[in-house]
């Protein structure tokens, strides 16, 4: 007999071999299927009489191959309970001689971590979001169970996003010009395509930015020109001399990682320059939503939608796991974005863009982002209470979910390896410079106050204190 299938509940392939008589064959098949771990102890097996019309056989036959393999101790047999596959120590692996003792896996990682980039993941929203997926599912048309044929995503979230976006950030964004994405870094893949596409060679940057960010760029051909920062924000007047510069990508709201909000005169160079050059603004509005000192600056996409690419995402506000972003685009971007992207969603589930959708217009997202803004401004205040005296300065505006600790010359890279020493996970604001950026020295550390969860957030304010002189 060749290969065949029992039902046991759930299809179960055994391997009948066609050269053994059906019972031998039966037994060497489930003694295999019982070593091997894929029938698991404790595993019910089907009566004789089931098994043997699943197989083609006699009954008399399973039940000899049950009754050997009862013998043997693979299976065993009670009245009332049938027969299963019995429950076996597993061995442990032998000792060679002159091998080394075992010894247990050293613990890696640090315990703490106050690295930028992620927000506090324990407040994520579970019961509210969980409410939103089910009305989202409950009137989710059924269309939204299918392949996705618009590559700009949910119509219902392009609408929510519009509206949102329109009255918390200042943006000017119609529904049909908003085209979602898997987050910010490939809404960035997706600007590089277009910009390769209309032989733009060369992109203007922060001198202080992410590595991911500039990986990005360069895996599209692009070249960059790091523009230098200081505390007015990203020197957006050098455009001027670069106008070889096809595109600019820019932190506005909050410079990333030195926490500089870009001044009103540098908007308006920025924007002077793409109007004049023809050039695209890349604004990367990573987390605009939490400033704590005053009313959150508008998003740059206001001054000009014409010029530039607005790219938002959930990952602060929400979380990054989520996969949610958008890009709100002049009106002429569009098909070439969609050109690059292709013309199906594939990136984006349906059925969590309505969720967000849904989250945005019952209004948990306004009240979810303003319970977290006031969970980072308290800890915030903390971390400048407990290490603002033992550092030169702490700079940047009072925003989003990091902070910069000035220190003195030299003391950067000695600090990140004694935070080393007690188990804390720090970044030094080197690690963010561009390599040809034309900038004075700086030594300082970017510290993620929105990383740690709310239950390790005292100790690690306390093993930061403790590395710091």
């Amino acid at each position: 007999m060749t290969d065949s299938w029992a039902n046991f509940g759930a299809d179960l392939h055994l391997d009948l071999s066609a050269g053994r008589g059906r019972r031998a064959g039966l037994v060497e098949a489930l003694r295999e299927a019982a070593r091997s771990g894929r029938l698991a102890p404790g595993t019910r097996l089907p009566s004789s009489r089931s098994l043997a019309v699943d197989l083609g056989m006699a009954r008399n036959t399973v039940a000899d191959a049950y009754a050997e393999l009862v013998a043997e101790g693979w299976l065993t047999a009670r009245q009332g309970s049938g027969t299963r596959v019995a429950e076996r120590a597993r061995p442990r692996p032998g000792k060679a001689a002159g091998a080394a003792p075992v010894r247990r896996p050293e613990r890696r990682g640090p315990s703490y971590s106050l690295v930028p980039g992620t927000p506090d993941l324990s407040g994520f929203p579970r019961a509210a979001w969980l409410a939103a997926a089910r009305r989202a599912l409950t009137h989710a048309p059924n269309d939204a169970f299918g392949y996705g044929r618009d590559a700009r995503g949910r119509v219902e979230l392009r609408e929510a996003l519009a509206e949102y976006l329109a009255r918390v950030r200042g943006v000017y964004a119609d529904p049909e010009r908003i085209v979602l994405c898997a987050g910010f870094v490939q809404g960035l893949k997706l600007m590089s395509g277009v910009l390769r596409a209309r032989r733009v060679r060369e992109v203007a940057v922060e001198g202080y930015g992410l590595n991911v960010h500039r990986d990005v760029l360069a895996a599209a051909g692009l070249r960059m020109r790091p523009l230098p920062v200081d505390g007015a924000g990203a020197r957006t007047q050098d455009l001027a001399g670069a106008e070889p510069a096809g595109a600019v990508l820019l932190t506005p709201a909050h410079q990333f990682p030195t926490g500089a909000a870009l001044t009103p005169a540098r908007r308006a160079a920025a924007v002077d320059w793409a109007r004049r050059t023809g050039g695209l603004i890349l604004e990367d509005d990573y987390d605009g939503e939490f400033r704590y000192d005053r009313q959150q600056i508008g998003a740059l996409q206001g001054l000009d939608p014409d010029r530039v690419v607005y790219l938002g995402t959930a990952s602060k506000a929400l979380a990054p796991g989520l996969r949610m972003g958008w890009l709100v685009l002049p009106p002429g971007l569009v098909e070439e974005v969609l050109t690059v992207k292709g013309r199906a969603e594939w990136t984006s589930s349906a059925l969590d863009q309505l969720t967000l959708a849904e989250f945005i217009r019952s209004g948990a997202y306004d009240r979810h982002v303003q319970g977290m803004r006031q969970r980072y401004f308290r800890r915030r205040e903390a971390l400048v209470a407990a290490v603002g005296a033992r550092v030169t300065a702490v700079s940047g505006i009072s925003a989003g979910l990091h902070a910069v600790l000035d220190l003195p010359a030299g003391t950067e890279g000695p600090l990140v390896q004694a935070a080393a020493w007690h188990s804390l996970s720090l970044t030094g604001l080197s690690y963010y410079r561009h390599p040809e950026a034309d900038m004075p020295p700086r030594d300082a550390l970017v510290v993620g106050y929105g990383t740690p969860p709310d239950s390790a957030w005292g100790a690690t304010l306390a093993a930061l204190a403790a590395t710091l002189p």
